[in-house]
């Protein structure tokens, strides 16, 4: 029997304004025989992405160190997290003066990056490691019914040479994962849009225009749910929806759906 064990980065989003998607994920891969080990990380380094190439990778460089050490791959639920962390990787690979730089640095606290470290997305985990046969069969509750949009996130798909979870243009991954809940996965033709939350500190009318588009073209799919496998996203989704503007259609977290699907408790997947 293969044992599935991972670090888990949950990133700084997820602890300090989603704590849900922290407790829906660790409940849901508990109940599959999933093993996380915390490790002391710090942040993936994304908010210096625009400031220094060399700050942003070498924070990302510091966390995939972490886990080499630990001799565990990463495992996180935030799309932003994931990218950057990839991404910090093949900026890694391509540049040998950066990752001179970086190699020193990390020298200096014994860490050292060999790049033997995986960092792999919730999504991915559940669907292809796990399996989608495995989680079918592990289905208590299913959730008949219930129509669903699956709001992929930027981070998730793009860039496709360093997301690597799906076909960035006609991706199935989170239908498929949706469908095994027994929930049915709607097509909605701004499934790929952003939802505009990179926009919300400079231009916010234009962010919450570009979220309101999303949730008006859900709700006219059909849909009932919006679900979510990043921060991000469910929180500018969740946000937008405060002040009563119609449509409402309220985002739930894929592990939330999944473990309502599993029959665990709603009080453990932080739905109370």
């Amino acid at each position: 029997m293969t044992v599935l064990k991972y670090a888990l980065f949950l990133g700084c989003k997820i602890p300090a304004r989603l704590p849900a998607y922290a407790a829906s994920t660790r409940a849901v891969l508990k109940h599959l025989g999933v093993t996380l080990v915390d490790l002391e990380f710090n942040c993936c380094g994304y908010p210096a992405h625009d400031v220094s190439r060399d700050a942003f990778v070498l924070s990302a460089a510091r966390n995939l160190a972490l886990a080499e050490r630990a001799g565990l791959d990463l495992l996180t639920p935030c799309a932003c997290c994931y990218g950057t962390l990839r991404q910090a990787i093949a900026f890694l690979v391509e540049d040998s003066e950066l990752r001179s730089r970086v190699t020193q640095t990390l020298a200096a606290e014994n860490l050292a990056w060999s790049g033997k470290v995986g960092v792999e997305n919730v999504l991915t985990v559940l669907a292809r490691v796990i399996g989608v046969h495995a989680l079918a069969a592990a289905v208590r509750a299913p959730r008949t019914g219930l129509r669903v949009a699956a709001q992929y996130g930027c981070h998730t798909l793009r860039p496709s040479n360093v997301a690597r979870i799906d076909n960035p243009l006609a991706p199935t991954i989170f239908e498929t994962l949706i469908g095994l809940t027994g929930a049915t996965p709607v097509d909605w033709s701004r499934r790929l849009d952003c939802c505009g939350d990179p926009l919300h500190g400079a231009n916010t009318p234009l962010s919450e225009n570009i979220t309101r588009a999303k949730i008006a073209d859900a709700a006219a799919a059909g849909a009932q749910v919006l679900c979510t496998a990043c921060p991000h996203c469910h929180l500018r989704l969740d946000g937008v929806q405060t002040d009563g503007v119609a449509p409402s259609i309220r985002p739930l977290l894929y592990t939330q759906l999944l473990g309502t699907a599993l029959g665990l408790s709603a009080k453990s997947l932080g739905l109370e």
